[in-house]
């Protein structure tokens, strides 16, 4: 299994942060690849997401389940679909980065394993003579970048206003 895990920090107490996290269906604003979000359930444990993704000349929905949640500190997921994947949100409560006239900081995580060789071939329409590695090997080197993108226009929402955003790779594969 490959593992990421990233985190960053939100001048906002855990309590303020973790609905952001848990709002799948706003994170197509965090995101170029995301297109759309489609929701089976209440948010709760159990909710079903499907998340149309799309890169290059590639669509393809990812479904997504809501495992655990532990609110405001957690929320577990795994993939339903065509790859072995999993993952978390974290928020801990790290009141020392906060700024002079922040009130409160948070560590937002974000935690995923996933086996890329575990995933279905026939799951995505790939143009003829494009392999399964090969989008593998084009993707992994992105994940990073669009992580960023991601974190900022989190933390943008959470605070209500753009700014530099330090992202922490703990672990990248």
């Amino acid at each position: 299994m490959d593992r990421i895990l990233l985190s960053t920090v939100a001048y906002r107490p855990p309590e303020e942060v973790f609905p952001y996290v848990r709002s799948f269906v706003d994170y197509p604003r965090y995101t170029d690849h995301l297109r759309e979000v489609h929701v089976r359930g209440d948010g709760d444990v159990g909710s079903v997401y499907d998340l149309e993704l799309a890169w290059w000349k590639l669509n393809y929905t990812a479904r997504s389940k809501v495992t655990a949640i532990e609110a405001p500190e957690s929320l577990q997921w795994h993939l339903l679909n065509d790859v072995d994947a999993r993952g978390e949100w974290r928020v801990e409560p790290e009141p020392e980065s906060a700024p002079a006239g922040a009130e409160a900081a948070s560590r937002i995580y974000f935690d995923a394993a996933y086996d890329p060789h575990s995933a279905d071939e026939n799951a995505l329409a790939l143009p003829r003579f494009v392999s399964l590695d090969w989008v593998v090997r084009k993707v992994e080197p992105k994940l990073l970048d669009e992580a960023e993108t991601v974190v900022e226009r989190l933390v943008a929402d959470i605070e209500g206003r753009r700014r530099d955003v330090e992202l922490t790779v703990h672990e990248m594969p």
